[in-house]
């Protein structure tokens, strides 16, 4: 098979690929280091923050309309069912794709989702008791473990039997199985991936990481699934973190929490596998750096610490004495992660140009979804087993 028999992907395509993770700067692995990133001038950032502020506010708007969808009544009280977070991804994707939008909108959105979202994922934990995990902790690892195996030798043999060339099916797999975005720029230059290895497993992995932020909510509630069971299958079965934590939240505040912290656990086994990797491939290649460091990306600190707190009642609350009232923070850090959660989200829809993004060659991204089908069906399965 030639490799230019598919169609490659434009440079505003791979920056909109690029947005659907947003939570590492550099890769893992690289050949040479890069020279440092400039920060674009606020005059840059401005117009697609203000957009993005926008699409956020429309989305908090119709969140909180009286009447349903949006508004449910039972006996129990009323319920919001849909999240002004995937409210907001909605919005900006119709007005990304419907309307001709300027560039000057994409320096600001991407800015938004690259220091936002993990900032969105520390504050999170304002809102999770790791007691919530006692019962799913070490089923949830072996969960984890099995999928990320399962959709690696899937995406491998589906990309075998389909013709797909070997790197992209791993690269593929390697979005599908850990972290997206982020596990295909770090995989890439350890097994010396061509541009069309990267451009085809980015766009598979990101278009079918966004169809299953959707789809999982609206599954998990027809099957009837318990908040930290829905969780678990999220944190376990979509590609990339803020996809990830727009899902969960979507579903329900308990599984959101559930489900970031289980996505982190699956981040923090990208280390294992690169050093596998760098076992298998980087020693057999000259000029290719290592960082250690970047295993684990800082966020997940910061988020495991708010949470540690949060569980140990060492958050402190706000109290205004001329007032006489008292504030507890917790709810307002986790408040306030809905609230950038949100604005994140809006400036991701605004990235991404679907016509595009569905331009990807039609066996990767058949290899694609054989390996994610394969990752949600045996996580299901495995957590009506073990949970």
């Amino acid at each position: 098979m030639s490799r230019t028999s598919y169609d490659a992907l434009s440079e505003e395509a791979l920056l909109s690929l690029g947005s659907m993770e947003g939570v590492y700067e550099l890769p893992v692995m690289e050949k040479r280091a890069p020279a440092p990133p400039k920060a674009a001038p606020a005059d840059r950032i401005l117009p697609g923050f203000v957009l993005a502020a926008l699409v956020a506010a429309a989305g908090f708007a119709i969140h909180y309309l009286p009447f349903a969808p949006f508004r449910l009544d039972s006996p129990h009280g009323a319920r919001r069912p849909i999240s002004a977070s995937i409210i907001a991804i909605l919005v900006g994707l119709l007005a990304r794709n419907l309307y001709a939008m300027p560039a000057s909108i994409l320096p600001g959105c991407k800015s938004i989702v690259r220091r936002v979202i993990p900032l969105c994922i520390v504050l999170t934990g304002a809102g999770l008791n790791l007691t919530l995990i006692a019962g799913v902790g070490l089923p949830s690892l072996a969960i984890t473990v099995v999928c990320i195996a399962l959709a690696l030798a899937t995406a491998r043999y589906a990309g075998r039997l389909l013709g797909v060339w070997p790197k992209t099916a791993l690269l593929i797999g390697a979005g599908t199985a850990i972290c997206g975005t982020s596990a295909i720029v770090a995989v890439a230059p350890l097994i010396d991936a061509e541009d069309e290895d990267v451009t085809l497993s980015v766009g598979t992995v990101s278009l079918l990481g966004l169809i299953l932020m959707f789809a999982l909510p609206l599954v998990g509630g027809l099957l009837g699934m318990d908040e930290p069971a829905f969780g678990v299958w999220a944190g376990t079965s979509i590609h990339a973190v803020p996809q990830v934590v727009a899902a969960g939240f979507a579903f329900g505040e308990k599984a959101g929490a559930l489900a970031t912290l289980v996505k982190l656990m699956r981040v923090t086994l990208l280390a294992p596998f690169m050093f596998v990797l760098m076992l298998l491939y980087a020693r057999r290649q000259a000029g290719v750096t290592v960082h250690y460091a970047r295993f684990v990306p800082p966020f997940v600190w910061g988020f495991l610490a708010v949470a540690v707190l949060n569980t140990a009642s060492l958050i402190p609350a706000l109290e205004f004495a001329r007032h006489r009232l008292t504030l507890p923070l917790g709810p307002v850090l986790s408040e306030g992660g809905n609230i950038l959660l949100t604005l994140a989200m809006a400036a991701l829809g605004l990235e991404v140009n679907v016509r595009r993004l569905a331009h990807v060659g039609g066996k990767a991204l058949l290899t694609g979804v054989v390996s994610s089908v394969a990752l949600c069906g045996a996580s299901l399965a495995l957590i009506r087993i073990l949970l």
